[in-house]
């Protein structure tokens, strides 16, 4: 297969993305395109509107739900080496879920329940199959509404943080009913919480050593953490809401903010910052079957599409019309339908990041900007990114 990114294609991405720089509160934005030993990285703005200076291309961004898949490794290096297997029931480490309950209906109170057919497993915490996470019907339902007063932040936008430790968070959610029997139904977001409550019990250290010791420091992702120590801060962007037109940008982070102090609560659905470079790291690890770090089986496992047809159908507003869900990440449907763009494995961030790996092209693409996505549906900067990068495709 012809490798390499066409120096037309690589120019027309930078001044695609230079025409959303400063725009609809986005400042700045890192960008890497790559395929084979060919790797272009755009640096455009700055890490802050006022900030004089350019951004570099070792900013920190706040990268959201790409924690999901860093996480995922995480988990699948626990079963590689014996920790946990994936039938495992998950009350094992997480005794709260020991007897769950589910409720009869969407819309029924709290105590109108059954008991959960089947104890929840591994797979099903790590594929979104567990019982609970996002409601896509109108509401708030009662369910809805005990989950924002408990703050586990899991239905709705994660900003601010969880006041909550990971012990207070995993009681807090198994105080609630399931909304559908384990294995039943996917739902996003809430398992990739649930996944790092488990990961840290399971090996018996905080989700942040772990990650540190059996994913960073193998991989030499120096710059990923749950948190961005004061020698670092110079290069941590400040985080904004979407303007709309001529209005100003809403300032939601800045870099003493939120991110300055390790937080109570390590959520691995999107607590984690990185920069273009340790996530290029990341992705061709998993690129080139693991490396050293997964096995191909490991990988394998992680990337098989678990969502069925209705599942797709029904959750298409996150996984679009030719992806599916595998083990905390994002990969190619089943059905084998990939006419759309991007293909691949990855995933996306609601604090306006992107990220896939198409091995049947060779193709990878990061975006990271510091602009709050309004919807899981992607803004023109991110479809504008994903048109121009397969462009830069060298097909000679």
């Amino acid at each position: 297969m012809p490798e390499g990114l066409t120096k037309e294609g690589v120019g027309a991405l930078d001044e695609t993305l230079d025409r959303h720089v400063g725009k609809n509160g986005l400042p700045g934005l890192v960008a890497l395109v790559a395929r084979g030993d060919d790797v272009h990285v755009a640096a455009l703005g700055h890490k802050a509107f006022g900030d004089p200076e350019p951004i570099g291309r070792d900013a920190i961004f706040r990268i959201a739900s790409i924690s999901k898949p860093i996480a995922g490794v995480a988990a699948m290096l626990l079963i590689q080496d014996g920790t946990m297997a994936l039938d495992d029931p998950v009350e094992r480490w997480l005794p709260e879920f020991a007897a769950p309950r589910v409720l009869r209906s969407l819309d029924s109170s709290l105590d109108d329940t059954v008991p959960a057919g089947r104890p929840i497993t591994v797979e099903d915490v790590l594929s979104f199959h567990f019982g609970f996470g996002s409601i896509m019907a109108p509401g708030p339902f009662p369910v809805q509404r005990a989950e924002e007063e408990l703050g586990l932040k899991t239905l709705g936008p994660p900003w601010p943080p969880p006041d909550l430790t990971p012990d207070q968070w995993i009681a807090g959610l198994a105080s609630l009913p399931l909304l559908d029997q384990p294995g039943s139904r996917w739902r996003y977001n809430t398992g990739a919480s649930v996944a790092g409550v488990l990961i840290a019990r399971a090996a018996g250290a905080p989700l942040g050593e772990v990650l540190r010791e059996r994913v960073f420091e193998p991989l030499g992702m120096a710059d990923t953490g749950f948190y961005v120590p004061a020698a670092k801060r110079d290069r941590f962007t400040t985080f904004y809401a979407a303007g709309s037109g001529d209005e100003e940008p809403h300032v939601l982070d800045r870099p003493d903010g939120w991110w300055a102090a390790p937080p109570k609560f390590p959520d691995a659905s999107g607590a984690l910052v990185s920069t273009v470079d340790d996530l290029y790291t990341f992705a061709s690890m998993l690129a080139a079957d693991g490396g050293r770090l997964l096995s191909a089986e490991s990988v394998r496992l992680m990337t098989r599409d678990r969502m069925t047809a209705a599942e797709r159908a029904e959750s298409r507003i996150f996984v679009g019309d030719h992806s599916g869900w595998g083990l905390m990440i994002l990969v190619p449907s089943s059905e084998g339908d990939q006419d759309g763009i991007p293909g691949g494995f990855g995933w996306d961030g609601g604090s306006g990041t992107t990220w896939r790996t198409d091995t049947s092209r060779g193709l990878t693409g990061i975006l990271l900007t510091q602009r709050m996505a309004a919807s899981p549906e992607p803004v023109p900067l991110i479809t504008d990114f994903w048109a121009a990068a397969y462009a830069a495709i060298d097909a000679g």
